[in-house]
């Protein structure tokens, strides 16, 4: 018997001063099994750093989503697309494999990786040059010791506010701030 996702509701208020952007977004994640409350959070993340696109790219005529992640390796962890369904930013987080992010640049406009975890300098080591001729992707390093953080924040029902300036996002709940400023790689 095949275990279900667990669903975790979000309300997030994304004050992104570097963007100018301001908006509240309703959010559903749903939880694989196999996915831990750190990754679960980093996807969380990854759409906070990124809301601005919806505006940016899209003149906010667009879908930013969660998609079915680690249920569907050929989906993005988080996405962006336009009113013509085209896909405009995918965002992937973890240390993936060459071929799919190779397979995810031709299929969208902008791919973002935000890579986390002890061995990410390792695997980043072994990918790197593999990686060089994709000049649509962007790789970004998530701190360890933030991203651990995040999974404190887990819970069911959430009301989480993301402050961005500088390159740094707050996030915050009613009792605790993480600081995130992560490092570009590529």
């Amino acid at each position: 018997m095949a275990l279900k996702s667990t669903v975790f509701k979000a309300s997030l208020a994304v004050a992104d001063i570097d963007n100018s952007y301001y908006a509240d977004h309703a959010l559903t994640l749903a939880r694989h099994p196999s996915e831990t409350d750190e990754r679960m959070m980093l996807r969380l993340v990854a759409l906070a750093f990124n809301a601005h696109k919806l505006q940016s790219v899209c003149a906010g005529d667009g879908t930013l989503g969660f998609g079915a992640g680690l249920s569907n390796p050929d989906d993005p962890d988080v996405y962006l697309r336009d009113f013509t369904d085209r896909m405009r930013v995918w965002i992937e987080v973890g240390q993936p494999e060459e071929k799919p992010l190779t397979k995810a640049c031709g299929k969208a406009d902008e791919v973002l990786l935000y890579a986390y975890g002890h061995a990410a300098e390792v695997w980043w080591r072994g990918i790197e040059t593999k990686l060089s001729r994709l000049s649509n992707l962007h790789v970004y390093r998530v701190p360890t010791a933030a991203a651990q953080a995040l999974a404190a924040c887990a819970q069911r029902s959430m009301q989480l506010q993301a402050t961005i300036q500088e390159g740094v996002l707050m996030l915050g709940d009613a009792s605790r701030t993480i600081d995130i400023e992560p490092l570009r790689w590529k």
